[in-house]
């Protein structure tokens, strides 16, 4: 579907086109969130899809074309994917014509009816193994949501064409939880009425335990990917992921060290991820000598940090621990840069994977510290296959894989291996082949011990132009859950 509409600016071309991204109140077209209006550049629009003062969407994706003065391209991938073409027309009378033409890709039907409360749930082949996966396409969360589904796409794809599971084909049906729990418990229904009996999910904690709730009541295995801290464990709930205190002992010698700092300001999202992991981070802290001078907390959805920050200049501290998420880290970073923090404190972002750097911009993220368990540029076979098959299945402007959205693909394998070796779709059969089951991936070998224990490599990184460096590669120990360093 294509949808146009324009409008006339009563000032030349190449004023109008300068506003793009400047944020000077034009509407929500020229209000885009960027760092830079170039080909490649992460671009967010808020767009009012709704009357009467409902929720806006977020559109997501990068500039794919430019034509200064008379073109922006972009091509998006949230909340569903399509391309916005904008064109800045001289008129002879004077002023310019802008032209704007949306192309809706098919998925943004059923996205739209589930918004309005209308049911969408999507049809299940005849014989086909159905999986849901539950993302966060809307809210601050979305950030990771395009890359999750193309991976879990792609996964599903490869267990297929490997014989599916139990000679069945593997669907995959997509929730979007909003990044909030009641939506979340929404869709999980929706999910098994659709006939999902394991959902694969990398949401935020909220959302997690609405989810794992949900679930248990219906008998539904859940798997949890991201980075996470840790919780009770369930015979149909697994926790994957990386776990603040292993992430905490990787990184925060090592950024003392290459810094001379030790004093630590705490700075995140009020939910349960953050301010558990700083329980961490005070002990890891100071059983290497450091001190925390400071901790705060904002809300999901904050977008000005800068009290927060003028806080973090007076507080004497020369590092920062974030523990923003999403588009929330976005703005944080950027802030910091703005006001000129970076040049007092370095930070560790434990939640800053490739797409939140690229979004953030090269300038703001520069020197920004971050540790994970994959990262896309990692140099093995595994990684350059998956790598090369998902640029070549999703395009060029495909949001990059990180360690937060290629969990889930790791994850599908992983519960593809135990729905084959317990032949059947029972989930506490299938959960109890989980335990113990292994895989050999882009990460280098993940293994489940239990519902609660998962061991991976991890890998400590600092943000650069383009991408990432590695500083340190990390083992996780056998003895315990903390972590070895090996310095690459």
């Amino acid at each position: 579907m294509t949808l146009t509409a324009e409008r006339v600016v009563e000032l030349p071309p190449h004023q109008v086109y300068g506003m793009f991204g400047s944020g000077s109140g034009a509407g929500w077209l020229f209000d885009a969130h960027c760092a830079e209006v170039a080909v490649g550049a992460m671009v967010t629009l808020r767009v009012p899809l709704e009357s009467g003062g409902g929720r806006p969407a977020d559109i997501v994706g990068r500039i794919s074309g430019l034509a200064a003065g008379r073109r922006i391209d972009i091509t998006h991938h949230l909340p569903w994917r399509g391309r916005l073409r904008m064109r800045f027309d001289p008129r002879e009378s004077g002023g310019t014509r802008v032209r704007v033409t949306a192309e809706i890709g098919s998925e943004a039907l059923p996205w739209l009816m589930r918004r309005r409360g209308i049911p969408a749930t999507g049809s299940v082949p005849e014989g086909a193994h159905p999986v849901g996966l539950l993302c966060s396409k809307s809210g601050p969360a979305s950030v990771f949501a395009a890359a999750t589904e193309n991976l879990a796409l792609l996964g599903a794809e490869q267990v297929n064409a490997d014989g599916g599971v139990n000679g069945r084909e593997m669907r995959v049906l997509v929730g979007d939880d909003a990044t909030d729990p009641r939506t979340a418990a929404a869709e999980t229904r929706r999910l098994i009425r659709a006939g999902c009996r394991a959902i694969i999910t990398n949401v935020t904690s909220q959302s997690f335990n609405a989810i794992s709730a949900v679930a248990r009541r219906a008998g539904v295995l859940v798997i949890y990917t991201p980075v996470n801290e840790g919780g009770p464990a369930h015979d149909l709930v697994f926790r994957l992921g990386e776990r603040p205190e292993g992430q905490l002992d990787a990184a925060v010698r090592r950024l003392m060290g290459a810094t001379g700092g030790r004093h630590w300001y705490l700075a995140g999202n009020d939910y349960s991820w953050p301010r558990d992991s700083n329980v961490w981070a005070r002990r890891v802290i100071a059983r290497h000598g450091g001190a925390v001078v400071g901790e705060t907390y904002r809300a999901l959805g904050t977008d000005d940090f800068s009290s927060l920050i003028d806080d973090i200049a007076a507080s004497g501290a020369d590092l920062v621990l974030s523990t923003f998420v999403g588009a929330d880290e976005v703005a944080f970073e950027q802030q910091c840069h703005a006001m000129g923090l970076r040049a007092q404190c370095r930070t560790l972002a434990l939640a800053l994977d490739e797409f939140t750097r690229s979004a953030i911009g090269d300038a703001a993220s520069s020197g920004l510290w971050s540790v994970f368990g994959y990262f896309e540029n990692l140099d093995n076979a595994a990684n350059r296959a998956l790598v090369d098959s998902y640029y070549r299945e999703f395009g060029r402007w495909a949001p990059p894989p990180s360690s937060i959205t290629e969990s889930v693909y790791e994850a599908l394998h992983l519960y593809t291996g135990a729905a084959r070796a317990a032949g059947d779709d029972e989930p506490l059969t299938i959960a109890r082949e989980l335990r113990g089951r292994s895989f050999d991936g882009p990460r280098g070998t993940v293994a489940i011990s239990g519902p609660n224990a998962y061991r991976q490599p991890l890998m400590v990184a600092e943000a650069g132009n383009g991408g990432f460096s590695l500083v340190a590669e990390v083992e996780p120990s056998r003895e315990r859950d903390s972590a070895r360093l090996r310095w690459s």
